[in-house]
């Protein structure tokens, strides 16, 4: 690990407050470039094929196969996250997600959204339960679709956070991030996507991590048999609720099921 278990223990603190934390230069950029280079080849693919979840103009949501450079323990697996993760979401999660999300030239502004409505309508925000660990394959600036968020709003109730941004109580924060580093989020927070306005795609990944009982069939893993065999007992207990399936036609892909995504 490496973090110590005080640093850990601040960084849990620092998510408590503000509903996010980031890791500068966490994962080793040659793994996050190869990452890239078998990115390029599905971007181009589903969009050919129209095979994506359309986020806005140009705003691309694309599930990764859990095979090859994507099924990497070193990043779904990594010991400083998951200590994180865990000090804010729980003991013993489970992982649900592998995708990206990538603004091309024309991409505009998104609505303030969260990503997960409240567990009950009506009553105080509970503790988290649905995680977002953001990493990009490229540097991200200021020109090419930086993420923006509210600090705080994750323990919000939505309507009264939506006011309070319309009031302009709660200013949104651009978060620029280098190759190598690592945002964990609340998905709850109030947050938007910016536009991309240069002429390279900006891929951002997604790991979801959550409560180990919650869960939203439309949000998943389709894990080969064959990989999960070659896992860790660790890598294998976070994947423990996600089905597993035949390796035939899994990078290929198809249809996206992930479409409601603002609340």
């Amino acid at each position: 690990m490496r973090y110590s278990n005080e640093a850990l223990d601040a960084y849990g603190r620092v998510f408590e407050r503000d509903g996010m934390v980031l890791l500068t230069q966490h994962f080793q950029e040659d793994i996050l470039l190869q990452w890239r280079q078998a990115f390029n080849s599905i971007l181009a693919q589903r969009l050919e094929q129209g095979a994506t979840a359309v986020r806005g103009a140009h705003r691309h949501y694309i599930t990764l196969p859990f095979a090859g450079i994507f099924a990497d323990e070193r990043i779904f697996c990594d010991a400083d996250v998951l200590a994180i993760v865990e000090r804010v979401a729980g003991d013993d999660p489970v992982m649900c997600q592998l995708a990206t999300d990538t603004p091309l030239r024309g991409s505009t502004w998104q609505d303030v959204h969260r990503d997960t409505p409240a567990l009950f309508d009506g009553l105080p925000e509970t503790p988290s339960f649905q995680l977002a660990v953001n990493f990009p394959l490229c540097d991200v600036t200021l020109d090419n679709g930086p993420f923006e968020t509210t600090l705080g709003t994750h323990k919000m109730n939505a309507e009264e956070a939506m006011q309070a941004y319309a009031a302009g109580e709660l200013p949104l924060h651009a978060i620029p991030m280098k190759l190598g580093d690592v945002m964990i989020r609340d998905v709850r927070a109030l947050h938007r996507g910016t536009p991309n306005n240069t002429d390279s795609p900006r891929p951002m990944v997604v790991i979801g991590y959550s409560r180990s009982w919650y869960f939203r069939p439309e949000v998943h893993i389709d894990v080969p048999r064959d990989v999960y065999q070659g896992l860790s007992a660790r890598a294998k207990r976070l994947l423990r609720h996600m089905p597993q399936v035949d390796a035939t036609g899994l990078v290929q892909g198809g249809a996206e099921s992930y479409l409601k995504f603002a609340y």
